[in-house]
């Protein structure tokens, strides 16, 4: 397990962190309403390539949240160290087990490429192999991610569910770089028990 504190960890713009308990961080989102940039809390030299990241997240929302704001919560792997450029998996909890809009339903999780890549732009040109419904999250409820990096494939499970199957990561299967914990707007996140697995 990764220790979590302040040592440990430094945010990307436009993102905040607090350190209230020995194994959780609180990261959240600020002063920008653009989706899908380098919003995240990077784990200080992890300097990932190939190998496992496995952590427990709770997303909920913020007392200013918009309406369209889904408790967006993840990670960020093989991250520039000037968060320039990196893959991410999240989930969107309010599209989870609560939710009844068969259409929301559908987007309960994602993958994304930073920069290009984001979710408008897939959703733009009708690619729909990037996401997935999630059944087992909710908004303010732990789940856990378990993200399995090999090369340009990657393989992500939530509560030991297999949900999404990515194949060709968009910076190349020699990428390397940061992990992070990654958050969008509105979304009031928590993270612990982090492991990374290196292979």
């Amino acid at each position: 397990m990764i220790e979590i504190n302040s040592n440990n960890f430094r945010t990307m713009p436009h993102t905040e962190a607090d350190f209230t308990d020995s194994n959780v961080i609180r990261v959240w989102k600020t002063g920008t309403l653009e989706p899908d940039i380098n919003t995240y809390a990077a784990v200080v030299g992890s300097d990932f390539h190939n190998g496992i990241i496995e952590v427990d997240v709770c997303g909920g929302l913020l007392p200013d949240a918009p309406d369209y704001a889904r408790g967006f919560i993840g990670i960020v792997f093989r991250a520039a160290e000037d968060g320039r450029e990196f893959e991410s998996f999240y989930i969107r909890p309010a599209n989870g087990r609560d939710c009844t809009d068969p259409v929301r339903k559908a987007h309960g999780c994602q993958y994304f490429s930073y920069p290009g890549y984001t979710f408008a732009y897939l959703r733009h040109f009708g690619i729909t192999d990037y996401e997935n419904n999630v059944n087992t999250i909710a908004l303010n409820e732990w789940s856990r991610i378990k993200a399995v990096i090999e090369d340009d494939y990657g393989t992500f499970y939530v509560d030991d569910v297999k949900v999404l199957e990515v194949h060709g990561f968009k910076h190349g299967s020699d990428a390397r770089g940061n992990v992070g914990l990654y958050v969008d707007i509105g979304t009031d996140g928590l993270f612990r028990n982090l492991s990374i697995s290196y292979r």
